[in-house]
């Protein structure tokens, strides 16, 4: 029998341990066993905050031609869902959105906007609208339908999708990634510790992009609009709250709630939708994204195992999971098949 690790139980996590054990289930006759090992699960991890909005964000240098084939097959997967009996348990809603940029050259959704439903490019008329009282202004912007999949919801769906196809959860805290891979049972191990790979790795190209959002209660609000600006304001609505963002501050550790973070993003967002300055805050949330130079998806051998690392997602965990589970488990393949990794 194989026996596979998954290392985390962000959304990255969850969905190589279910790409695995559905493709073995369906398709190969050889037993398998595959266990998601984690200190923390949903509704405690990272992702549990986020918006869950598809759209490539904080990914470095990863290569382009990659992120856009690994957010294709999410949107793929998330129309999957939206259109099975499975969309409400799982948080997926069709969601419309403006996405508004200052660069100087029209670089808004140039290589996923064929992903997307219905991208257009906004008239200078709708860009007016926008650029009312801004000192910095606009220069274009896209209007598309895509997906939030909210990870509140999501997670906890993967999960119990995991557990119905015979998956093993064991709540364990690793801290040394070599001894673990040396001395453990498992003779697949596949690492998808997010930041947590910065100590377990020594792995310096990693580091935290710190998000601060504030989540307030306008059920009146039905699309999003998303500043690409420094200022890096959005607005996106979940189910029953509405995420007003957010920050996106580079090596910063601080998990603490900053009030002048929050004044910004309460006031800024309210620039775009003046009608936000009479709704409440629900809560505020820090999270720390697990930023890096570039993605992290590639495998090594240790003796008789094999590792595959799969980190480093910035911003786009939610966007690029299924797509990056579809890579993990080709790795795999190719390995059991004697290919060169």
């Amino acid at each position: 029998m194989s026996n596979i690790a998954v290392i985390g139980a962000g959304v990255n996590g969850v969905s190589s341990a279910i790409k695995i054990l559905e493709h073995y289930k369906t398709e190969a006759k050889t037993p398998i066993r595959v266990t998601i090992l984690s200190e923390e699960f949903s509704p405690n991890t990272t992702g549990d905050g986020s918006a869950g909005l598809w759209g490539p964000y904080l990914l470095g240098g990863t290569s382009q031609s990659k992120v856009y084939k690994w957010s294709k097959s999410m949107h793929k997967f998330l129309e999957e869902i939206w259109l099975s009996g499975d969309a409400g348990e799982a948080g997926v809603c069709l969601l419309p959105c403006i996405r508004l940029t200052t660069s100087p050259v029209d670089t808004v959704g140039d290589f996923w906007r064929d992903i997307v439903y219905g991208a257009m490019d906004l008239s200078q008329k709708q860009l007016a609208e926008y650029n009312q009282g801004r000192r910095v202004k606009f220069t274009s912007g896209l209007s598309f339908i895509t997906y939030t999949s909210e990870p509140i919801k999501l997670l906890p769906y993967l999960m119990r999708r995991f557990a119905r196809n015979g998956g093993a959860v064991v709540r364990k805290r690793i801290t040394d990634l070599d001894a673990f891979v040396a001395d453990s049972e498992y003779d697949v191990i596949i690492n998808c510790s997010g930041l947590g790979s910065r100590t377990l790795l020594k792995d310096n190209d990693m580091y935290a992009v710190r998000g601060q959002v504030s989540r307030v209660k306008a059920n009146w609000i039905f699309s999003a609009v998303l500043d690409e600006s420094d200022d890096g304001h959005y607005i996106i609505p979940n189910t029953e709250t509405v995420v007003l963002g957010g920050t996106h501050q580079e090596r910063d550790y601080n998990t603490q709630v900053c009030p002048k973070d929050k004044k910004i993003i309460v006031e800024g967002c309210c620039r775009y939708i003046p009608g936000l300055k009479h709704t409440d805050v629900l809560c505020d949330w820090v999270g720390l994204r697990p930023g890096r130079t570039q993605l992290r998806l590639e495998a090594e051998r240790r003796g008789r195992k094999l590792l595959i690392h799969n980190y480093g997602h910035g911003g786009s965990g939610v966007t690029l999971c299924w797509g990056c589970a579809d890579d993990v488990l080709d790795i795999l393949l190719a390995a059991r098949n004697g290919s060169k990794l």
